[in-house]
């Protein structure tokens, strides 16, 4: 089974995914990473020098070799990678995957990402947790009805990586 981890950014994706895998015994995958590899560039190097039309096509395909490559892996998506394309699409149809949506509220987004924003090129020009919030909930106001497209909706808010990784374990098995 492909299990796919989608949220926004800030929502525990990476985190756990990573533990997930290491609990199934399978592998994980950030498509982020993927895409660096085959480009050998970094995603800001990517939008920077080729455009976002050229990054989104190379997400999707590449999305589509993830998902073709293991029969057992855990994948993390970037925040925005369902709501282009037909990504979604993809996702949905792929045989053997399922996919989670991993839910936060704008607060527990906002308080999450304001420490590392400098870190995050799409909120680092944010001054404040004000403006933070803002942001994050005119981007969860659009990108909800994609991710409220998966199988499996987790809600992440003051839990622990284990936690969360337990309440998909229950949908799962």
């Amino acid at each position: 089974m492909n299990i796919v981890l989608i949220g926004y950014m800030g929502s525990g994706k990476s985190s756990i995914g990573k533990k997930l895998a290491s609990i199934l015994k399978c592998s994980y995958n950030d498509l982020d990473d993927i895409i660096e590899a085959k480009e050998q560039l970094s995603v800001t190097e990517i939008f920077k020098n080729k455009d976002e039309i050229y990054f989104r096509k190379t997400e999707s395909k590449c999305l589509v070799e993830a998902l073709n490559l293991n029969s057992s892996s855990v994948l993390s998506l970037g925040g925005g990678t369902p709501c282009y394309g037909n990504n979604m699409d993809i996702i949905m149809n792929a045989p053997g995957t399922v996919s989670i949506y991993l839910k936060a509220s704008i607060g527990s987004l906002s308080s999450r990402l304001f420490k590392e924003k400098s870190s995050r090129p799409l909120i680092a020009h944010l001054d404040n947790l004000e403006a933070l919030n803002e942001f994050i909930g005119k981007h969860l106001f659009e990108r909800s009805v994609y991710y409220n497209q998966c199988d499996i909706t987790i809600n992440s808010d003051n839990k622990t990586i284990d936690e969360v990784v337990e309440s998909i374990f229950l949908q799962l098995f």
